[in-house]
């Protein structure tokens, strides 16, 4: 399973990831063979959802229910989700990218290096102005920063120019992108920042965030179970 990418898409809940990893499948499905694992707590919403609009073809998309807080099953036991990659790999060996889509969760969430390559990291306006400056993992250092419903920044009393000053500030040269999923805005960036990861992908790359030693099964010496919201 070493020849394809894994890029996993984090952030809080309705910050638009499901959405997200949608417009992406609709894109890229053409250009390369993608798999999907998605992660909810007690059901496969999210699985669903980008099944029934039909984002990649059928049998590609699988659905994890961790039953616990979801960076439990990104970060700290990673089994289910090696699993259901495994299993999509078998049925399409053809794969060369996959998406792992994290369940809804709190700042300091982050996916073990032993899981993804990549890992992109969602925010919404709506939650808060303060939010880039709160910081935490998925903000700080994710490989790529994305910022989503702008559209929404006057009615939440968002300044967009200061939450770009704040993540200039936090994330020094990793690259952040604002976004309209409803529209397409900002999407075009995206993709050719995917594009440009990829062609440059290096296996022996140790992720930005994998800041501390992991155990066999990607399980850390230390985490903080803390939750900021």
């Amino acid at each position: 399973m070493d020849k394809f990418i894994k890029i996993g898409i984090g952030g809080p809940v309705g910050s638009g990831k499901t959405h997200f990893l949608l417009r992406l499948c609709e894109v890229l499905q053409e250009k390369y063979s993608i798999i999907a694992v998605t992660n909810d707590i007690y059901t496969r919403e999210d699985a669903q959802f980008l099944t029934r609009h039909k984002a990649l073809p059928e049998g590609r998309i699988m659905g994890v229910e961790t039953g616990g807080c979801p960076h439990a099953a990104i970060r700290d036991d990673i089994s289910l989700n090696m699993d259901a990659i495994e299993l999509l790999y078998r049925k399409f060996p053809d794969a060369d990218l996959a998406f792992v889509e994290s369940g809804g969760d709190n700042l300091s969430a982050t996916f073990s290096p032993d899981l993804v390559d990549y890992q992109i990291y969602i925010i919404d306006v709506a939650q808060g102005e303060d939010i880039p400056r709160k910081g935490g993992m998925g903000i700080n250092r994710s490989d790529l920063l994305i910022v989503n419903k702008i559209d929404l920044a006057p009615y939440v009393d968002v300044n967009l120019k200061q939450v770009d000053t704040d993540l200039s500030a936090s994330r020094g040269p990793l690259p952040f992108i604002f976004t309209n999923m409803k529209t397409g805005e900002g999407v075009d960036r995206i993709l050719k920042w995917l594009e440009s990861t990829v062609n440059s992908h290096d296996k022996e790359k140790k992720p930005l965030w994998s800041g501390r030693t992991t155990l066999s099964g990607g399980m850390y010496k230390e985490h903080d179970h803390s939750h900021s919201h």
